[in-house]
């Protein structure tokens, strides 16, 4: 039986890509992967020292806003026309166990990562973006084995997860040919906002430091730059091509935890 396969983009040599998040941390090595292709890159963050510093070192556009606010996808979409949008921004949780949390802190990842998801994936479905964009859509490894002291993070990732999916269905119903996909770290990522926090306390849980939780429960370190590259791979290399969640490990390198729906 063949399998479904996504177009991939031979050179990224002028594509237009937003990326949101990509200000600093993972969102970051992704701007410098795509940049370091000769791709446009407009980068979506708050933090208006963060993006001018970017845009100084990387010559990328930049549009400080905040990703969850209504409006904001449908006029960066509209304004960008990219063939690449990588959602990425997204909350540090509330840390602490599931009796610690009130409705407030658990609902973090919920107000931002899941509300900024939906904003940008119906934006890019309603303009819509052109035949052959791709979205990638940042989920978490914390979606497939959770994630108990995070409060409602890992859900919130896997709700990101199924989006991409119900994305992919309208899609293709429409005959837009506009194609999503799903991005999982599959370990905590020292430098960064969540990957620092998430290291903080449940090495605290473990009686270690947070560098040696890191070493033993997840080996080799993923770089942001290293990450980037990644994503670079799967846009361009025909072998992941039937991907549609990644899985990205600094050990094992990227993995297709499920393919394309046929």
């Amino acid at each position: 039986m063949n399998k479904s396969k996504i177009p991939v983009i031979e050179s990224l040599k002028g594509q237009r890509a937003v990326v949101t998040g990509g200000s600093r941390g993972l969102g970051l090595g992704i701007v410098e992967a795509l940049v370091g292709r000769g791709a446009q890159v407009t980068v979506v963050a708050r933090n208006e020292m963060s993006l001018a510093l970017v845009r100084e070192r990387l010559g990328v556009h930049v549009v400080a806003a905040d990703i969850a606010t209504a409006g904001i996808a449908d006029r960066v979409l509209g304004e960008v026309r990219p063939s690449i949008v990588v959602l990425n921004g997204g909350a540090v949780p509330h840390m602490g166990a599931l009796d610690e949390q009130t409705w407030e802190s658990f609902s973090v990842p919920w107000e931002t990562d899941v509300k900024a998801g939906l904003y940008w994936i119906q934006a890019a479905l309603r303009q819509p973006l052109a035949p052959g964009a791709r979205v990638l859509v940042g989920s978490s490894g914390a979606a497939v084995q959770g994630s108990p002291l995070s409060g409602g993070y890992a859900g919130a990732k896997r709700m990101l997860w199924l989006m991409a999916g119900y994305a992919n269905e309208i899609s293709a119903g429409r005959n837009l040919g506009i194609h999503f996909q799903t991005l999982l770290p599959r370990q905590m990522v020292a430098g960064t906002g969540v990957g620092d926090a998430g290291a903080e306390v449940y090495s605290r849980a473990m009686g270690l430091s947070p560098g040696d939780f890191l070493a033993q429960c997840f080996g080799p370190p993923l770089e942001p730059r290293r990450f980037g590259e990644h994503v670079v791979a799967i846009l361009t290399d025909p072998k992941f091509a039937g991907g549609f969640a990644f899985g990205l490990q600094g050990e094992t390198g990227i993995s297709i935890m499920e393919e394309v729906a046929s």
